[in-house]
């Protein structure tokens, strides 16, 4: 089906859009203006109030190269998980990188790839409300040129998709939605959890009018949360059996639905290891029947916490290629030191992800644009309120004594996953290292 392509005319348009004070983090002197201005006035940060979240370019570049080179390399094809970001226009810089497509995790996600046009979308979740079903039956059908698979992990969710399509106004047996059997694992989330119950689901979804099996995938992240040998053993276990089902299926003929020169796909992995799923998934590929499908989505921001512990291309490397850089960074302004070892500033749970992790604080700059920054060690951030967090130091360190209020903080973050939806226009900068980075440019969420 050649390369998966979004609409750039959809994405351009974004840039011409009019920032506000609807738009958090951005200062009363670019409200009116476009994104593309500003990519000729080229702000610095330090003309923007806090709090505050960037995109570093250097750091967004250095990602799609490495992830890019590494998936190629390994004889894998990448579907980044768009829910990341639900950034369109980072969407496209993943698929001009040579990306396969996009995944998504729900309905309203994958409206929104299909109205910017991207052609080639994974929902890595199943699709049961039957206006969203009959929504996809007649966008399948006025676009032959685009592919949609969804997932299926019980004959339950198969009978509930072939009945809203089998009720639509479109004849889906003509353009049948593409189904992935997903197979889950004791204690994971979704997922057939046997593979002889794998198989049941796959013989459904053949048999069912208006659906087509097309592979078999998984989410591996759900079972592990740490790189310690006795997770990537047990891991490794499951991606076995993943690879196990979809050979029976292929052995049993049930993917003989697909069109001439459509490969079957099995798709797996997260941004946490994705260096099991090249090793144990990969070879699936080597003969050419079948596509090895990445669905890793953090790594084109990567982070200052849980991924730069465990991806195998964070700080712990256990793969060759390049290594990835945090893309994310919190600024906040220091606003109150009320007692030694003690300062509050502007930046909270409304701002910063908390769910995996707390951001750490990086570098201070003074209130004097341009003044150089300086290291912060020994300070922690502790907790945090709506728009507020504490950090701390030993009371008796000079830590803190050296802030004063309006002093400006990096703070690195933990998790995009849950940074992103809280912020509609984020500024990217040429380089978050610089004295005052340069906005450059800036990406629009869809939440």
């Amino acid at each position: 089906m050649g390369i998966a392509t979004i609409d750039d005319t959809r994405v351009d348009v974004l840039a011409q859009r009019r920032i506000g004070p609807t738009d958090k983090g951005w200062p009363p002197a670019l409200w009116g203006r476009t994104v593309a201005e500003v990519r000729e006035l080229r702000p610095t940060i330090s003309a923007f109030p806090t709090p505050l979240v960037t995109l570093s370019r250097t750091a967004l570049d250095t990602n799609l190269t490495a992830m890019s080179a590494w998936a190629a390399g390994h004889g894998l094809s990448l579907a980044p998980h768009g829910k990341t970001t639900m950034a369109p226009q980072l969407w496209r810089e993943q698929l001009d990188a040579g990306a396969w497509g996009i995944t998504v995790a729900t309905f309203g996600q994958l409206a929104v790839a299909r109205s910017f046009g991207v052609t080639r979308v994974v929902v890595a979740n199943a699709l049961l409300d039957p206006s969203g079903l009959r929504w996809l039956a007649a966008d399948l059908a006025a676009r032959p040129d685009v592919r949609v698979l969804v997932w299926a992990d019980s004959p339950a969710v198969v009978e509930i998709m072939a009945t809203a399509l089998a009720d639509g106004d479109v004849d889906a047996r003509l353009h049948p939605v593409d189904v992935l059997v997903e197979l889950g694992g004791t204690g994971g989330r979704m997922g057939v959890r046997t593979v002889a119950g794998g198989l049941e689901v796959a013989r459904a979804v053949a048999a069912a009018p208006g659906l087509r099996l097309a592979g078999v995938a998984g989410y591996e992240g759900a079972l592990a949360h740490a790189a310690r040998a006795d997770n990537l053993g047990t891991l490794s276990g499951y991606l076995a059996d993943l690879a196990l089902l979809h050979e029976i299926i292929a052995d049993a003929g049930l993917y003989a639905g697909l069109p001439t020169g459509t490969e079957p796909l099995v798709s797996a992995g997260g941004s946490a290891y994705p260096d099991l799923v090249a090793e144990v998934l990969a070879p699936l590929g080597h003969d050419g029947t079948t596509t090895v499908l990445l669905r890793s989505g953090a790594y084109l921001t990567h982070d200052d916490g849980y991924y730069r512990d465990v991806s195998p291309l964070g700080r712990r490397p256990r793969t060759d290629g390049g290594r990835l850089r945090a893309a994310l960074h919190g600024w906040a302004s220091v606003s109150s030191a009320p007692e030694p070892g003690l300062v509050i500033i502007d930046a909270g749970k409304r701002d910063l992800p908390h769910d995996v992790g707390l951001p750490e604080v990086q570098l201070r700059r003074g209130r004097t644009p341009g003044a150089p920054s300086t290291r912060v060690e020994g300070a922690e951030v502790t907790a945090l309120n709506d728009q507020h967090a504490f950090i701390r130091s030993d009371p008796a360190s000079t830590v803190l004594t050296d802030l004063v209020v309006g002093d400006r903080l990096r703070l690195g973050i933990s998790h995009p996953c849950t940074t992103f939806d809280k912020w509609r226009l984020i500024p990217v900068v040429d380089d978050a290292d610089a004295a005052d980075p340069v906005v450059v440019d800036a990406a629009r969420t869809f939440f």
